[in-house]
C-alpha cells in the first residue's frame, strides 16, 4: 500500500525484453535506498512494482504482460522520468490517501494552462472509469495523489500547487501525455458491494453497476 505522496523522481536505465513481457531499471539519486531490501514495492509512476534486484541508487523489476497493458509502462524507453514511493510502513503519516499500486487505466491530458502560481489540468480518463472519479475526491495520476477539482463527463479537472509541480514528474505534462490513474479504492468496492449477492453471477459485464439497478435496490428514488 502507498500514500500517493512522491518521494522522488527516478528515471527508466534501461528496458529489457525477456520472453514476452520486460525488465526494468529504474536509478533515482534523491530517493534513499539502504531501507529497501529485495521483495520490497515500490510505486513507479503508481505502479506497484517488485524490487527483484537491488542496485545503489535504485532497484530491478519484472512487468508482467498484464501490467504493460494497463499501463503506460509499455511507452517508457531509456530515460524516461518516474515518480517513486515506497511502500507505506504502518508508523508513516497518511499524507494522501490509500493507494494500492494497481492501475485502473490511462488517461490523457487534454489541456493544461496556468492557475495563478498553480497548474490546471484536464485529463481526459477511460469511459469506464469515468462513473468512479468524484468532484473533491482523490484519484492517484501516475502515483501522485490528488484531489478531483472539476467532473465534467469523462473529463476532470486537477489543480496542481507549485510544490507538487517542483517535486514530481508532472511539471513535464503537456496535451496528449498519457498518465497511469487509479481510482479510490473504496469507490471500487462500494460498488462491488452493492451489487449484493447479483456479485456472483456472471454477467458480460459484471462491474456495470446502473442507476437501473440501483433504483431496484432502493438506493435511487
Amino acid at each position: 500500500m502507498f500514500t500517493g505522496i512522491v518521494q522522488a523522481v527516478g528515471e527508466i536505465a534501461t528496458i529489457e525484453q525477456r520472453s514476452g513481457d520486460v525488465r526494468i531499471q529504474i536509478r533515482s539519486q534523491a530517493m534513499p535506498w539502504a531501507d529497501v531490501q529485495l521483495g520490497d514495492s515500490i510505486a513507479t509512476n503508481g505502479v506497484c512494482l517488485t524490487a527483484v534486484s537491488l542496485l545503489n541508487d535504485g532497484f530491478v523489476a519484472d512487468v508482467s504482460l498484464e501490467t504493460l497493458e494497463f499501463t503506460t509502462i509499455k511507452a517508457w524507453q531509456s530515460g524516461t522520468l518516474v515518480n517513486l514511493e515506497k511502500a507505506l510502513m504502518p508508523t508513516s503519516r497518511l499524507g494522501g490517501h490509500i493507494v494500492s499500486g494497481h492501475v485502473d487505466g490511462v488517461g490523457e491530458v487534454v489541456e493544461r494552462y496556468q492557475d495563478a502560481r498553480s497548474i490546471r489540468f484536464v485529463i481526459k480518463a477511460p469511459a469506464a472509469l469515468a462513473k468512479y472519479i468524484a468532484h473533491k475526491g482523490s484519484i492517484t495520476m501516475d502515483g501522485a495523489s490528488l484531489t478531483v477539482n472539476a467532473v465534467d463527463g469523462d473529463e476532470f479537472q486537477l489543480n496542481i500547487v507549485p510544490h507538487t509541480i517542483s517535486e514530481t514528474i508532472i511539471q513535464h505534462y503537456k496535451k496528449g501525455t498519457r498518465v497511469n490513474l487509479e481510482v479510490d479504492v473504496i469507490a471500487r468496492y462500494l460498488e462491488r458491494l452493492l451489487m449484493g449477492d447479483k456479485a456472483a453471477l456472471q454477467q458480460a459485464d459484471s462491474s456495470a453497476l446502473t442507476s437501473g439497478f440501483l433504483a431496484q435496490h432502493g438506493y435511487l428514488k
